[in-house]
């Protein structure tokens, strides 16, 4: 097995190899699965309490040369102590803007930062300019470098023909990621195209079935293969999105891949991963100030200002571009090589095995 061990100190719950296969597996979790896969690599939970393989509890690994913790920085001065001699990397997965909350994390860890020498990985462009712009401010960027390696899809996601059901809408984020206004952008296009159905699952640390909405079904947390088989069918992964920016979307990522198109906002990395403007609309100062006034409302509560936002047009451009794909418009997508995870994998090992 190799020296390289990922860190993973702020997992909801210990998952490994099989985790992809028998249950609801968020994208960072999976994407840690397949590269350290893929490299050998050992990985460490916070909360894992016995081994299987090389997913392990907390602990010393004799031989190891490089640690890549995930996500949080906080947890810098634990790996320290146990591998004083390895070099140190951060994977970063979270939104990342000077003066924020995890812009203030990882300020707080400057000098271990600047100690260490720590490598930053960021897992698209978008993120890693609010990463380039905190480390600026915290006068550590002539010592820290943050480059980009997007996040892995498996190489056996790709289209196989089936057929595609026109009134079947998915979405397959987590909750908080712009679910409530998804929810009403359906209730404004199912008027227009009644006929229309929207799935809905997550990754499974967070539900939301909190209203019986006609149209809706809720699946709650479903495995992968679940979900795939769900996006292959569907018009379209309906993920109209502006509330929490994606640092990568890898919903977004196996969607395309499995030839199926995205229909979301420009915010975050969604327009650098998808890379078809036919796929992303616009986000309007009215739809801001919508979500806004209506952040903290049930997705019941919200029915009435909805209606009354659609009559307005707030929806018009997600009508628009559904109606034109049902009507024969629909993206012809496929597999993006940036993200095969055999690119993404080397791309890894030419990190790990160059020199300091």
């Amino acid at each position: 097995m190799s020296s390289i061990v990922f860190w993973d100190p702020s997992c909801v719950r210990a998952y490994d190899t099989q985790s992809l296969l028998r249950e609801a597996t968020g994208g960072t979790e999976a994407s840690v699965v397949r590269i350290a896969d893929a490299l050998d690599a050992h990985v460490i939970q916070h909360n894992r309490v016995e081994a299987v393989g090389r997913y392990q509890p907390p602990g010393r690994i004799e031989g190891i040369t490089d640690v890549v913790l995930v996500r949080d920085p906080r947890a810098l001065p634990v790996v320290r102590g146990l591998y004083p001699d390895a070099r140190h990397h951060l994977w970063m997965h979270d939104q990342i803007n000077a003066g924020s909350t995890r812009g203030r994390r990882l300020a707080g860890m400057a000098d271990a930062l600047r100690d260490l020498s720590v490598g930053i990985v960021c897992v698209s462009d978008a993120q890693r300019r609010g990463v380039q712009a905190t480390l600026d401010r915290m006068d550590v960027a002539g010592r820290v470098h943050a480059r980009t390696i997007y996040n892995p899809v498996d190489g056996a996601l790709q289209p196989d023909g089936s057929p595609v059901d026109r009134n079947k809408l998915v979405f397959f984020s987590s909750p908080n990621k712009g679910l409530k206004f998804t929810i009403d952008a359906f209730r404004a296009l199912r008027r227009e195209m009644p006929e229309l159905r929207l799935l809905i699952g997550n990754p499974g640390y967070k539900n939301d079935r909190s209203a019986r909405i006609e149209g809706v079904t809720w699946l709650g947390p479903q495995p992968q293969s679940r979900i795939h088989a769900e996006v292959r069918t569907a018009l379209c992964t309906f993920c109209p999105n502006f509330v929490i920016p994606e640092t990568f979307g890898l919903v977004f990522a196996e969607s395309t891949a499995l030839g199926t198109p995205v229909l979301t906002h420009d915010c975050g990395a969604a327009s650098e991963v998808i890379g078809d403007p036919q796929q992303v609309l616009p986000v309007t100062r009215a739809q801001r100030v919508y979500e806004r006034a209506l952040r903290g409302m049930s997705s019941r509560m919200r029915s009435g200002p909805a209606r009354i936002a659609a009559q307005m047009g707030l929806f018009a451009p997600h009508i628009e571009r559904i109606r034109a794909w049902r009507s024969g418009a629909r993206p012809q997508t496929g597999p993006d090589p940036r993200f095969q995870l055999a690119t993404v994998a080397e791309q890894w090992r030419a990190l790990l095995s160059s020199s300091p």
